[in-house]
């Protein structure tokens, strides 16, 4: 019986061109990754001793087929948005003959679409993952784990493998003190996978956690990956915080902290100046929309009982950066939903708006009533801050909302950025005198500095840069790294919003040419039929026309950055097609009335 003593896990690639890699920002910093993989890192440390583990971070470094071969069986968890890169690991494995093990959010979502796959562990598996490993084992594991009880978080120290992981490749580093979300938004998959109640860890084991996190060797922010952190206010006050906060003591506050969190944090003093004082200067919240037909809508009661706008300036107040998403497309959004959008965000100072168009997730509520609607028209990518299609019947007219929404991102992340750096001032000013950046400023961010100040103010964003930078270490000194990292993160967002006007511009073009050319042809092609002697003498210039066009298409695309390629030359390729299709259809008709060109 084979042993299964090699395991090879692999986390598959994030697609680069997403606001959420902050790739563009990376290269300032000399990182490969926002962030590390903690649920497979988590998983690891579910292996007994006696196993042989290797990672394989496809977002820092390269897959190969002698990993692959080295392993007596793979490992991979993903997300919806890895689906891609997930399915061309899949097929590798199957190339060369090695196990495939799949779990994490997309297969336990989906796991029936998925194909190649010998075993699928779905769902939390911390308490059956051994039962897993002993059947294979034994080789009499089965196709499918399903679904296991969610498991008790508190009772239990669980510590990530964080010595599987290039700390150098990384800006961040991630833990989690608990999982599920009190609230039940439709469009959300949360709560519908990890419950309605908050499960927490010991307070005590989380900061076993952070002790190995720093015993690695790590000295940057640390993302607390929490589903909604502030899920239970009460305990979060009584346990953590004051624990937390007396670790950050004893270390110096190495650590700057940053979590997810629903607006209703805005309402607890205590809780905010918790947060504060343990290390905490950022949090991003779910504000959806302005509209409150649309929330209301949505299910997302807590931003119905507030003024989202006076909760937003509250928690920047305390010394919290927020960094919020935002949704177009559902079905209460009125005409003016953009510009409300715009001005929200604007008014608010919030500069890490992550704005999407609405996607209907497997296992939603949001998906389920859409698909007893008839509504459903596609799968979703999982990126629906980048993403331009729609993957249900929107009730405003897509093409309504998608130009809306192109709107908001060139307006909110305008080519000379000044609407993102105005956002930026009012944040900072807003912030005032807190405790927002208690660390230390270190020779790291000095060379982030230079890099920055070398290369930014000679970007077609220069000038706002210039004076961004100028204004704040005037008024702001005491936190210049941290307008520095503005400044960086803004670069990133300025890449993905001005490459995706170039492609919007390029598939414009060839739409354009190819109605040009199909109205030429089809007029020739009449005058063909109906025997006309009068065709124009310049019958053939069409075919020099048509690879002018190509030509010209082809510079743009080599134009764009090579992240955006992809989607680019697919859609040449299918308009390149469509013209070689008129064309032989054309050279049919001359043909057959005996007409050479």
């Amino acid at each position: 019986m084979k042993k299964f003593n090699k395991i090879l896990l692999v986390y598959p690639e994030v697609p680069n061109n997403t606001f959420w890699s902050f790739k563009y920002a990376l290269k300032f910093l000399k990182k490969k990754s926002a962030m590390p993989p903690l649920g497979i890192i988590t998983v690891a440390a579910l292996f007994p001793e006696e196993y042989d583990l290797k990672l394989i971070d496809m977002n820092v470094e390269l897959l190969n087929d002698k990993d692959i071969i080295w392993a007596d069986a793979v490992f991979i968890s993903a997300m919806i948005v890895q689906k891609n890169s997930m399915e061309r690991v899949i097929a590798a494995c199957n190339r060369l003959g090695t196990k495939v093990v799949l779990g994490g959010p997309h297969p336990t979502a989906s796991y029936k679409e998925i194909h190649g796959v010998d075993h699928f562990v779905l769902g939390e598996v911390e308490d059956m993952f051994r039962e897993f490993l002993d059947d294979l084992e034994n080789g009499v594991a089965k196709k499918l784990y399903p679904l296991p009880e969610r498991p008790d978080m508190f009772s239990r120290a669980i510590i990530p493998r964080f010595d599987l992981l290039n700390l150098k490749a990384y800006s961040s580093m991630s833990v989690q003190f608990c999982r599920g979300c009190p609230f039940k938004c439709e469009f959300c998959d949360i709560w519908k996978v990890y419950g309605n109640k908050p499960r927490l860890k010991n307070p005590e084991y989380f900061l076993y956690e952070l002790d190995s996190l720093y015993d690695s060797g790590w000295r940057g922010p640390v993302f607390i990956v929490d589903d909604n952190f502030i899920g239970n206010k009460g305990k979060i006050k009584k346990w953590l915080l004051p624990a937390l906060k007396k670790w950050q003591e004893d270390h110096d506050f190495v650590y700057r902290f940053f979590t997810e969190a629903s607006i209703n944090l805005a309402e607890d003093e205590e809780l905010m100046a918790g947060m504060r004082d343990a290390g905490f200067n950022e949090v991003f919240i779910g504000i959806e929309t302005p509209s409150m037909k649309c929330l209301k809508e949505t299910g997302k009661t807590q931003n119905l009982k507030t003024d989202m706008q006076g909760a937003v300036r509250k928690i920047q107040q305390y010394g919290l950066e927020v960094m919020a998403g935002f949704i177009l497309g559902f079905d209460s959004d009125t005409d003016d939903i953009f510009e409300r959008q715009i001005s929200f965000i604007q008014e608010t100072g919030i500069p890490k708006a992550m704005v999407g168009l609405l996607t209907a997730l497997p296992g939603t509520n949001l998906y389920s009533r859409l698909l007893k609607e008839d509504r459903i028209i596609g799968k979703s990518s999982g990126n629906n801050t980048d993403s331009i299609s729609l993957n249900f019947k929107t009730i405003m007219a897509p093409i309504k909302l998608i130009k809306g929404y192109k709107n908001v991102l060139s307006n909110i992340y305008d080519s000379n950025l000044k609407n993102y750096f105005i956002r930026c001032n009012k944040l900072i000013d807003n912030l005032g005198d807190t405790a927002y950046f208690k660390r230390k400023f270190r020779i790291h961010d000095l060379m982030i500095l230079f890099r920055s100040v070398f290369y930014q103010p000679f970007t077609p964003y220069g000038y706002q840069y210039i004076k961004f930078v100028i204004r704040n270490f005037i008024k702001h000194r005491k936190n210049f790294s941290e307008i520095i990292r503005f400044s960086i993160i803004g670069h990133h967002f300025h890449t993905i919003t001005q490459e995706r006007r170039k492609i919007e511009k390029i598939i414009s073009y060839m739409d354009e040419k190819n109605r040009y050319l199909s109205e030429q042809i089809r007029l020739y092609s009449e005058m063909v039929i109906d025997g006309s002697r009068e065709l124009p003498g310049n019958i053939a210039d069409l075919w020099n026309q048509k690879k002018e066009i190509l030509d010209k298409t082809r510079n743009k695309i080599n134009k764009i950055h090579v992240d955006f390629r992809n989607e680019t030359i697919a859609q040449y390729n299918d308009a390149a097609t469509r013209m070689q299709a008129l064309f032989c259809s054309f050279e049919k008709d001359l043909i057959k009335y005996g007409i050479t060109v």
